[in-house]
């Protein structure tokens, strides 16, 4: 289980080394709508965005366990900017791990 580290006063928690991750557990954690839709979120504004900017259709604890999937797959890295808890896709990083993976996704949901 991933411990969140502490350096003073910030709350950084811990994030996969891209070079451990599978595809197959990129793809367990995108097989969740939601999970995609929140992708796509993020490839889309091309910026972080805190949790509470996206919208989606669950509750703010089911919400915070779908962030966790991702981040535990590799797919978005977490830290914190005052109380919010920002979300960065680690696109540049798929993207070499797992080439035009994340843009065939996202022209998937566009065309969903």
């Amino acid at each position: 289980m991933a411990v969140a580290r502490r350096s003073g006063r910030e709350r950084i928690p811990s994030h996969p080394d891209i070079r451990t991750i599978t595809l197959q557990q990129v793809l367990e954690a995108l097989v969740d709508p939601v999970r995609r839709r929140i992708v796509g979120e993020l490839y889309a504004a091309r910026q972080d965005l805190a949790c509470g900017t996206i919208d989606l259709p669950v509750s703010k604890s089911t919400a915070t366990h779908h962030f966790h999937v991702l981040r535990e797959a590799g797919l978005i890295r977490q830290y914190y900017v005052g109380t919010s808890r920002m979300n960065a896709l680690r696109r540049d990083e798929i993207d070499e791990a797992f080439p035009e993976l994340l843009g065939a996704l996202v022209a998937r949901r566009d065309g969903e």
